[in-house]
């Protein structure tokens, strides 16, 4: 039997040498559609939020339902006792000062992202960066009622339920004016569904540090 699958393995390697791969179309440029359709310059922004939106809605849930494991499988163990942070100050400083510059970037990135490299989940992963450089210079206690004052839990549901009600309204064919190429307000819905992709992934990291800083001591 190996022997027939030899002779397929040649016989395949042989056709990708004799036979050609087609010649692409260079007529249409693939990347242009994409801007002219979406309305933005950013066309990895364009394919992740309105020509594969279908798949970007279950990555924003999959995202969800991670952060609730996290908190779901840890519900049953105990505190950890000892929280591992940094002492020193010239630590700390740095480590703000990286969390003041991320969370710049984390804004850029969630606003302009229709027009520039960056976008929501760039956003968010910026954002929570900047929140793991704060909790591991500050009392786990301040974190916790920051979180719990300003709902963070409730706002990053909020954002996941808007984000899904405006995909499923993109994709049953209805959407806002795309405005002009290039400038900050454009490309329809796509620069909310950017800024709410950047909220959900930046509360959720938010949560998701909370509880590992709780049960393991560290991030």
């Amino acid at each position: 039997m190996k022997w027939v699958y030899i002779a397929a393995g040649i016989a395949l390697f042989i056709k990708f040498l004799i036979m050609p791969n087609p010649a692409p179309d260079l007529s249409l440029s693939i990347v242009q559609t994409l801007v002219q359709e979406s309305g933005v310059p950013n066309a990895v922004t364009a394919v992740i939020l309105r020509n594969r939106l279908y798949d970007t809605i279950f990555e924003v849930v999959v995202f969800t339902i991670a952060v609730m494991g996290a908190k779901f499988l840890l519900a049953d163990e105990k505190p950890f006792c000892t929280i591992y942070q940094f002492k020193d100050e010239p630590s700390i400083v740095m480590a703000r000062l990286g969390a003041t510059i991320a969370a710049m970037v984390g804004i850029e990135l969630a606003i302009r992202g229709h027009l520039s490299p960056g976008g929501g989940f760039a956003a968010g992963v910026a954002g929570g960066t900047a929140i793991g450089l704060v909790a591991i210079t500050s009392s786990t206690e301040w974190m916790q009622d920051i979180y719990k004052r300003w709902n963070a839990a409730i706002w990053e549901k909020v954002s996941v339920l808007i984000f899904i009600v405006l995909a499923v309204i993109t994709l049953a064919g209805f959407e806002l004016p795309h405005g002009e190429l290039g400038a900050l307000v454009s490309g329809g819905v796509i620069p909310l569904l950017n800024i709410l992709v950047a909220i959900k992934v930046a509360l959720g990291s938010w949560a998701a540090i909370l509880v590992f800083i709780h049960y393991r001591g560290l991030l």
